[in-house]
């Protein structure tokens, strides 16, 4: 066998290794990849289209159309239900707050309406409203006298009736309506009111209940007693009047026969 030199052997390996080297340098780039190369390089290149959206149905098209509240608006419209209450308040008339002998008896009222009523339709106490009180005491002398001394004192003074003797439809009796007595409301017949909150409650009960016209034919009487310019009332307040004073000799606080609008004061 012969002995291939060394030489010939490195020669023979070093041809191999380079041609297996040209071999892979030289070796064709897949179709693949070649194709897909430019196709990369135009779509990179190619701007990026936005998707093509459905256009707005009709009603959608006319909400985002609308013009849109300012935000001034609604705060003022905030306040339309409180301009809305201020108005309707304004078209109501409105009543005059009372004053003089008025207020004092709107304020003494209370405590003869667990009798009377609240609006004076009456109860355990006689009616007062619908000219009631002006049917019973034509003059307002002898409701201040009745109601400063009450059931006890007349009948202690044996006074049988109180108001007009003539009313319509028969006198009143102290305990001729359901048994029922009328308190003292005087402070020296037992109550707890002053002469100038008697007259006050009278006049209340007078004008605001009974409902007298203070402008028609109670005028005369209104303008005296009642009104807020009341010389009469302003004495009884500031303590220079009471009802014994000789300027008011029609009232006292001794119990007496009622009067008629055609009979003199008569003592009891």
């Amino acid at each position: 066998m012969t002995e291939i030199p060394e030489h010939l052997l490195k020669r023979s390996r070093d041809r191999k290794a380079g041609g297996a080297s040209s071999e892979a340098s030289s070796a064709p780039v897949p179709a693949t990849t070649e194709a897909a190369a430019p196709v990369a390089r135009a779509a990179a290149e190619t701007p990026a289209q936005k998707p093509v959206s459905k256009p707005d149905a009709p009603y959608v098209a006319a909400a985002k159309s609308r013009q849109r509240i300012p935000y001034w608006a609604m705060a003022t419209l905030s306040l339309m239900p409180i301009f809305l209450f201020m108005y309707v308040r304004g078209l109501q008339p409105q009543k005059a707050e009372a004053s003089g002998p008025i207020a004092i008896g709107i304020e003494q009222y209370g405590a003869c309406a667990s009798c009377h009523g609240a609006d004076g339709g009456g109860g355990a106490g006689r009616v007062l409203k619908d000219g009631e009180s002006q049917k019973t005491f034509p003059h307002i002398e002898d409701m201040l006298n009745w109601v400063y001394n009450g059931t006890e004192a007349y009948e202690a003074a044996g006074v049988a009736s109180y108001g007009d003797p003539n009313r319509e439809g028969g006198a009143h009796y102290p305990r001729s309506y359901n048994g029922s007595a009328m308190p003292a409301q005087g402070s020296m017949a037992g109550g707890g009111l002053t002469d100038y909150e008697i007259l006050g409650l009278v006049c209340h009960i007078r004008y605001d209940i009974s409902g007298a016209d203070p402008a028609g034919e109670w005028a005369e009487e209104y303008e005296k007693w009642c009104s807020p310019e009341s010389a009469i009332f302003m004495g009884l307040e500031d303590g220079s009047l009471n009802f014994d004073s000789p300027e008011l000799a029609g009232v006292g606080t001794a119990p007496r026969l009622g009067t008629s609008a055609d009979q003199d004061i008569a003592a009891g």
